[in-house]
């Protein structure tokens, strides 16, 4: 085995420089699913926990946003890459950290991404509910018959395959950035300040300390696409071989520049048009930053969009953690000791999803929320600490030891861990 995966290693070596010559459509494709996976539902809450800080503590994080994000996903990448070709996360852990570390990091690994594509199940079929009967004025059908509808639309897309998934998500990024940019440019006519009024009110370094410390598993949960790292690397290695590393990381540049200036440019525009406490209402309303500004400025024109921007956000979030989730739950099957098919595989797989997304998506629970937060301290842990311990570890890493950012990443999972352990228990 080890021998084919060198010849395939050489086979590569000898053609990537050529391939690599140039960007190609392959390599936007995947910039832009990584983009579609991390900008979700989530970034129109981004401007709301970022700004109650003050305009300091988002000053500081919009300088780390970008390392944060580039630096740590780097690092998963490489992880993945070290290991054999083909070899998926869960397959990576195992050979380099043997069987049992292997079954318990994918069993970690499915649980933290799993629930989350619960909640954009509940979040998908509560957005279209709501845009049907308050925009449309259209009784919305049953929620059973809806949840069902909308889930096995998603899946169907699935079923196509991840090349598909990857050019599905990729283009509905194209909508989704300019209806950020629409929203972001629609503002600044109405910019009067907002969070500036707490520029001149510099914090005490220990209140700038907590205030940070609490906000930086915001910012590393709004840009995290890590359930379909995996998926990326696996690409890369399959198509660029040993240069696999070098044009993954372009592609990773180039999709947290975009990310970071996209959603940083909303997240300014946001709340320099809204006061601190005007934030504060939105948050304690439990609203998006689009439903605050529909109701704020009573505009049609918004009311309409924002359910709509929504669902694109929510649908291609959704695909793209369903990789990472269907691919740990396959991990759990086969080190179960059963080994069916890749054809059945995928279809038990997928009967799986579809059928535990739409009962959850039907009952509606409250404890979605709970759930998300208690897998944070596992995805911070699987995309920061992880890598890090590999690259001292592991000898097929070792080529990355001595990095000041491994550092900087290892020390920002800490941060992360402890914020939203202390969130939990505070």
């Amino acid at each position: 085995m080890n021998d084919q995966a060198n010849s395939v290693d050489a086979r590569y070596e000898a053609a990537a420089p050529a391939e690599l010559s140039s960007w190609n459509r392959h390599d936007t494709t995947w910039m832009l699913g990584l983009f579609g996976t991390a900008i979700g539902a989530g970034t129109l809450f981004l401007p709301i926990n970022a700004g109650l800080g003050g305009f300091w503590p988002l000053v500081i994080l919009a300088l780390l946003a970008f390392p944060m994000t580039f630096f740590a996903h780097r690092g998963l990448t490489r992880f993945v890459l070290s290991g054999r070709e083909g070899a998926d996360i869960t397959e990576v852990v195992e050979q380099h950290f043997g069987i049992k570390a292997g079954a318990l990091i994918t069993l970690l690994y499915f649980f933290a991404i799993f629930p989350i594509l619960l909640i954009y199940s509940v979040g998908l079929t509560n957005t279209v509910a709501s845009f049907l009967e308050h925009q449309l004025h259209i009784t919305p059908p049953p929620r059973a018959l809806l949840s069902f509808v909308l889930i096995l639309g998603l899946l169907a897309v699935v079923r196509c395959g991840e090349q598909a998934i990857v050019k599905a998500m990729s283009l509905m990024v194209y909508p989704f950035i300019v209806a950020l940019l629409f929203l972001a440019v629609y503002l600044i006519p109405h910019w009067n300040g907002g969070i500036l009024t707490t520029a001149s009110q510099v914090p005490a370094p220990s209140a700038l300390l907590h205030t940070l410390w609490l906000a930086i598993p915001v910012m590393v949960f709004s840009f995290n696409h890590s359930p379909i790292i995996s998926a990326f690397a696996v690409d890369q290695k399959r198509r660029y071989g040993a240069n696999a590393e070098q044009r993954s990381s372009q592609i990773l540049c180039r999709a947290h520049l975009l990310m970071v200036v996209m959603v940083l440019f909303f997240v300014f525009s946001c709340v320099l048009t809204l006061s601190p406490e005007q934030l504060a209402e939105a948050k304690a309303q439990n609203l998006s930053i689009l439903s605050y500004l529909a109701n704020h400025f009573s505009n049609p024109a918004i009311a309409f969009a924002a359910p709509l921007i929504a669902f694109v956000a929510i649908s291609k979030s959704f695909l793209g953690h369903y990789i990472g989730a269907s691919e740990g739950l396959k991990g759990l099957i086969v080190k179960s000791g059963k080994r069916p098919g890749a054809k059945a595989l995928d279809r038990i797989v997928a009967a799986f999803m579809l059928v535990v997304c739409w009962i959850v998506a039907t009952l509606n629970p409250s404890i979605l929320g709970m759930i998300e937060a208690v897998g944070g301290p596992v995805i911070a842990a699987i995309l920061f600490l992880m890598p890090m311990y590999a690259i001292r570890k592991v000898p097929a890493m070792a080529r990355y030891r001595g990095q000041a950012s491994n550092v900087f990443v290892t020390l920002v999972g800490l941060v992360a861990i402890s914020a939203v352990i202390y969130s939990l228990t505070a």
